[in-house]
């Protein structure tokens, strides 16, 4: 069974208030444009920095995975990022930057900072310096309409399988860990963890470890759930979906 096939409940945590949304193919999980920073006017110099910082990022992020980078000076300088997930190849690295990239730029046509996330890619600029610091603005939950029958002993295994992923993911380059616990004996529970890149290896941790004190909120019983921010996220199903 896959995220795409059925409705997912989206709680928009950064918000006042709860949307439901269908998740189909190739469509983004969740994005936000943001108002905190105003719009920039078409043909502006700070639009002609964002495209080829846009550009930059299709460019430099799928050889590692991840990219970072500023275009422009002073008030006209765009900041932004790329990230994929640690099991994308670099041709489907290269096709979820490019499509994130471009969507961003439609949804948000006038916004100097906004967001997007995929499955395989999450895709962010900003007119402020945000390398390095934990973004807790932008966090959405998404969840498995299906309960499990057991939801105390199931959240137990599910904090337990993330924490350990935690632990591994924060002490490596990529900041990524994926793993896999048994729930019985016909059953495996199975999780994914990363940051972006710009975090330090403690923040990471703090990301992470935060993201997962959200379980109750977010997922309590569910088999399978997220927590997506703009700096962290984990994943957990009861079937395989990392790239072999």
């Amino acid at each position: 069974m896959s995220w795409k096939t059925f409705t997912l409940f989206v709680l928009v945590v950064s918000c006042s208030f709860i949307l439901i949304q269908t998740v189909h193919g190739a469509d983004p999980l969740f994005h936000f444009c943001s108002s905190s920073s105003g719009n920039f006017t078409s043909g502006s110099p700070y639009e002609a920095n964002l495209n080829k910082l846009t550009s930059f990022l299709y460019l430099k992020t799928p050889p590692t995975g991840f990219g970072e980078g500023s275009i422009g000076q002073h008030q006209d300088q765009s900041y932004g990022l790329a990230l994929c997930r640690g099991d994308v190849s670099a041709p489907d690295c290269k096709t979820c930057v490019a499509t994130a990239g471009d969507e961003i730029r439609k949804r948000c046509p006038l916004q100097k900072e906004a967001v997007i996330w995929y499955d395989n890619c999450l895709f962010k600029y900003s007119d402020k310096y945000f390398f390095g610091k934990i973004d807790t603005q932008y966090v959405f939950y998404l969840w498995n309409l299906n309960v499990v029958n057991n939801s105390l002993e199931f959240n137990q295994k599910t904090k337990e399988l993330l924490t350990q992923l935690t632990v591994e993911a924060y002490v490596t380059p990529k900041l990524y860990a994926t793993g896999e616990s048994e729930l019985d004996e016909s059953t495996k529970l199975y999780g994914l963890v990363q940051c972006t890149r710009d975090l330090s290896a403690g923040d990471c941790k703090k990301c992470l470890d935060d993201a997962i004190g959200r379980l109750p909120s977010c997922c309590d019983g569910k088999q399978g759930g997220r927590v997506v921010g703009g700096s962290c996220n984990f994943r957990y199903e009861i079937y395989p979906f990392v790239n072999a």
